[in-house]
């Protein structure tokens, strides 16, 4: 019996193996609905009877599936007007159209040349587009031939078994990069509590995340982004108590794209900092477009609002008005995000070495806790959370604010907003190294212990709503 025979005739003998599966098909819905926000573009391939894209809320869903008949059933059960179902064999053809997010799930192990396969998804991504493949953990083997006894899972023809390293390679070799690499579900019930904590923690620990049921990936194509024309740039400079700074900060930020704009934002300053950016700003002749303003309310986190609100640059990083992360390394942030190569750039201070009087022991450890402990959270390896240097697409940033909503105003100072909005939305994000230098002019505004504990809070706040989120969640975290 072909693939194509096999699965005409479960879509006509699968009500009792589905209905047995009906939690951990919610499950997996789950996982996607936190992965995919609604009304997004969406392609999902092998796409069965249409669940999983009904659940994903889409402005555009297509499924394709190898059998006609699944198709059928598809359009006669959940049939609406943004959802679409067609024929189709991903070993010949693609889908020339782009979507935000093409999903295979489960489908791989049924793929039998898995590389044209991969290679034919990419006519329909664009840079921006994520893949999120799932299949079986391969030491779950003996336990289905039980379930098929059982009757609780379809007989099937003989399939791939594909381990996360043998699909990453696949991926890889196919012009994708992977961004994370888990597996879900160890328990596919639903019990009261008892599903949430195999499914929200246990399989996201050491050890036992081995025995998540699901290998789950996800992949970005890797691509230039798509702007219009030359890129342009809009940077951000938070400025508080700073005034011996502001003149330097014009004269050593380079040009960025085919036109740089530089953004201060006054912060509240017990000295003269707003009169002398007024004063230097009216002054400079350089190559420069400048903007100024006082931003609103207190913190970081509103000045970096404040100003990107009024940017017009294509790209939008945030430089610190103290330059003790040199302006000079902008341009290395830029050519990362102009190229392609990361869609979060993130400033890293802790691989060079320090100028003597940069950053305090305590202050270094404290960072260096924080950058693990942010990376065991958004599930991306970098060294250095609280750099102020950040860079990302004006577009991206656009996307981020609307991903972070469900978190609320939890951060005053912007880098865990912009590191948990950038984790949410599957960006790809790069440390970027910087030389840190000595303060020139004035004192730092962190305080050690204060604002330490603030961060400590913040990350504990991301464990519970980003790295144990619900298995089997809906969107509002």
């Amino acid at each position: 019996m072909s693939f194509q025979e096999h699965f005409d005739w479960v879509a006509e003998n699968d009500a009792g193996p589905r209905k047995a599966q009906r939690s951990f098909h919610r499950q997996i819905q789950g996982l996607l609905r936190y992965h995919i926000p609604e009304n997004s573009r969406i392609l999902e391939w092998g796409c069965g009877p249409g669940e999983l894209l009904e659940a994903l809320n889409p402005s555009r869903g297509l499924g394709v599936d190898l059998s006609q008949k699944m198709v059928e059933r598809a359009e006669s059960e959940r049939g609406q007007q943004k959802l679409e179902f067609r024929q189709g064999d991903l070993h010949t053809e693609g889908v020339d159209e782009e979507f935000d997010a093409v999903i295979l799930d489960y489908l791989p192990g049924y793929l039998q040349d898995i590389h044209v396969c991969i290679s034919n998804l990419r006519q329909s991504c664009h840079p921006r587009t994520r893949l999120y493949i799932l299949s079986l953990n391969h030491i779950y083997r003996p336990l289905l031939a039980i379930a098929k006894f059982l009757g609780m899972a379809m007989k099937q023809p003989e399939s791939n078994w594909l381990s996360k390293t043998d699909l990453c390679n696949i991926l890889e070799l196919n012009g994708f990069e992977v961004l994370t690499k888990a597996t879900e579900q160890i328990f596919p019930f639903r019990i009261p509590l008892v599903s949430g904590f195999f499914n929200r923690f246990l399989v996201r620990i050491p050890l036992f995340r081995l025995f998540g049921i699901s290998n789950f990936i996800v992949a970005r194509p890797i691509a230039k982004p798509k702007l219009e024309g030359a890129i342009s740039c809009s940077v951000v400079v938070p400025a508080r108590n700073e005034s011996g700074n502001v003149r330097a900060a014009l004269e050593r930020i380079p040009v960025l794209g085919k036109q740089t704009e530089i953004i201060f934002v006054e912060g509240n300053s017990t000295d003269d900092t707003w009169e002398v950016i007024q004063r230097e700003s009216k002054a400079y002749e350089g190559p420069h477009k400048i903007k100024m303003l006082q931003q609103p309310g207190i913190g970081k986190w509103d000045a970096v609002f404040a100003g990107f609100s009024v940017a017009e640059g294509d790209v939008l990083v945030i430089q610190d008005a103290d330059l003790t992360a040199p302006p000079e390394d902008l341009s290395k942030f830029f050519e990362a995000i102009a190229d392609g190569r990361a869609e979060f750039a993130n400033g890293c201070r802790l691989v060079y070495p320090m100028e003597s009087e940069a950053m305090r022991f305590m202050n270094l450890l404290g960072n260096k806790f924080f950058a693990v402990a942010l990376s065991f959270v958004l599930g991306q390896d970098f060294k250095d959370s609280l750099c102020g240097t950040k860079m990302m697409l004006k577009s991206d940033y656009e996307r981020l604010l609307l991903r972070i909503r469900v978190l609320g105003d939890f951060d005053p100072f912007g880098d865990f907003n912009l590191l948990f909005g950038s984790a949410m939305l599957d960006l790809k994000i790069r440390d970027v190294l910087v030389r840190y230098k000595d303060r020139a002019y004035g004192h730092t505004n962190i305080s050690r212990f204060r604002h330490g504990w603030i961060l400590l809070k913040m990350t504990i706040f991301g464990l519970r709503k980003i790295k144990f989120f619900p298995a089997d969640q809906n969107r509002s975290l």
